[in-house]
């Protein structure tokens, strides 16, 4: 607990240099680029419209059911895939960002555990945007801004939450033993089919009941699936499925819990290591 409170304290006292990081952190990345920033978004928007193609304009998918209320695919896809970029994204990026950074750590005078911190808040200002983008395409489809949308708010608040965590421990052993990161990035592409990003789980209930009620325990599956219900205005998601919240957040702080402590019983050898 005491690793916990010191990580906490750690991001609340840099915040402002987090924030200056973050965006430090999207201007180097793109600096040598012709559209700069704008492939932050054409990257995602690209990959979207791939599946746009194969799902919709080759094969034409059955709406989806949602609470009584059908879906048309497109929609029901767009409502998550960039959640899914964003977890994707900065999950790998959290993986290798200390020892990416070995001249960073040599010169650094703040603490280690800002560093996963502002490269995730840098995909979160990209999330943001296509969220925006999304909400945009949706409304034109016919899926207009509810009251639901406060929900948004607390998800994208929760999203943080677990990558960071999931960032705190890959960070660490990614430092110490460099294969784990390419595990992780092989491992995290299986996410994609098991999250409900692509199908949706309901349709293993007649034949899979028990499969499908262990893919809910998810973490992912739960941020997937408060973001649609809040686009789509269907329910308030987290006080509905109550029992699904408990759970995401329990993974949530255990996962935080250990890799705080992690990160600062091993911090201090990172220079070693790298």
């Amino acid at each position: 607990m005491k690793s916990a409170i010191t990580v906490i304290k750690e991001q609340i006292d840099h915040f402002y240099l987090i924030r200056r990081l973050s965006i430090y952190e999207i201007k180097s990345k793109n600096k040598n680029n012709y559209l700069g920033y704008l492939w932050e978004l054409l990257n995602p928007a690209i990959q979207i419209l791939i599946y746009w193609f194969v799902f919709t304009a080759l094969r034409d998918r059955d709406p989806i059911l949602m609470n009584g209320m059908k879906v048309d695919f497109f929609s029901w896809l767009l409502a998550a895939f960039f959640l899914w970029t964003f977890f994707y994204q900065g999950t790998i990026q959290g993986s290798k960002s200390i020892y990416s950074r070995l001249k960073m750590l040599s010169k650094m005078n703040f603490p280690m555990s800002i560093i996963p911190g502002f490269v995730i808040f840098s995909q979160f200002y990209v999330h943001i945007i296509m969220l925006v983008i999304s909400i945009f395409i949706l409304n034109f489809t016919g899926h207009f801004i509810s009251i639901y949308y406060i929900q948004l708010v607390y998800y994208a608040f929760a999203a943080f939450c677990l990558i960071f965590s999931l960032s705190l421990i890959t960070s660490t052993l990614s430092t110490i033993i460099r294969d784990i990161h390419m595990f992780l990035n092989a491992t995290l592409r299986m996410f994609l089919y098991v999250s409900g990003v692509l199908w949706p789980l309901s349709i293993l209930g007649n034949n899979f009941p028990k499969t499908m009620e262990v893919m809910k325990l998810n973490p992912l599956y739960y941020l997937i699936e408060g973001y649609r219900a809040a686009l789509f205005g269907t329910e308030w998601h987290f006080l509905v499925n109550w029992q699904y919240t408990i759970v995401f957040w329990t993974i949530t702080i255990v996962l935080f819990l250990l890799g705080s402590i992690l990160h600062i019983k091993f911090r201090r050898h990172f220079i070693d290591y790298l």
